[in-house]
């Protein structure tokens, strides 16, 4: 009986640690595969991570590299209208000088000679603004009939500044220099030459 109860202690104990190791390899693989889990997932989470950073990193450098693009072209831009103004404004200077100096009478004279050479040429009228058809009119007047065999006729217009435009056909046609008309007239000429000038030095 002795020998029995033994045996039932020795069969108790070792079902005893029989289930507690079963138990302990069951948690130490539960455990084991959640460390792996976790490692997986801060993998996972880390390429994420990295993923993001790098498509970040890409976006910033390409936007600053749109952004330095642009300031280029804003200044490159910005520099051709600030030659273009000062174009405009070299020729406007030197149109309005001819205009107003004492050349302008003979400059006149010439231009309209020109014109009433011209066989389809008739009725011809100089027109200029009412300051400057005072200051010319007999000085431009004389030089004509002395030049001209056709008779001219001078008019007044204040709708431009300096300059002058000439009217052939009882009207039907205008030519016009007035200074404004001149100096978009040469601009818009030389503004090509000066681009291509430009681009020469690039």
């Amino acid at each position: 009986m002795e020998v029995q109860l033994q045996e039932l202690l020795d069969q108790i104990k070792k079902d005893g640690v029989d289930a507690a190791q079963a138990e302990a390899a069951e948690i130490l693989s539960s455990a084991k595969a959640e460390a792996e889990k976790i490692i997986s997932d801060a993998k996972a989470q880390a390429e994420s991570f990295l993923q993001n950073a790098k498509k970040e990193n890409e976006r910033f450098v390409k936007s600053g590299e749109d952004a330095i693009r642009q300031a280029g072209r804003n200044l490159l831009i910005s520099f051709r209208d600030s030659v273009s103004r000062e174009l405009q404004a070299i020729v406007s200077e030197n149109v309005n000088a001819v205009y107003s100096s004492d050349a302008f009478a003979g400059l006149l004279v010439n231009v309209v000679s020109a014109w009433a050479s011209k066989p389809d040429a008739e009725d011809l009228s100089l027109i200029l603004n009412s300051n400057d058809l005072k200051a010319l009119e007999d000085t431009v007047l004389s030089a004509l009939k002395n030049k001209l065999s056709s008779e001219i006729t001078l008019k007044s217009n204040d709708n431009f500044d300096g300059g002058f435009r000439i009217a052939v056909n009882g009207g039907s046609a205008y030519y016009d220099y007035s200074a404004e008309a001149v100096v978009q007239m040469l601009s818009a000429y030389l503004s090509p030459k000066v681009t291509a000038l430009l681009k020469e030095a690039e």
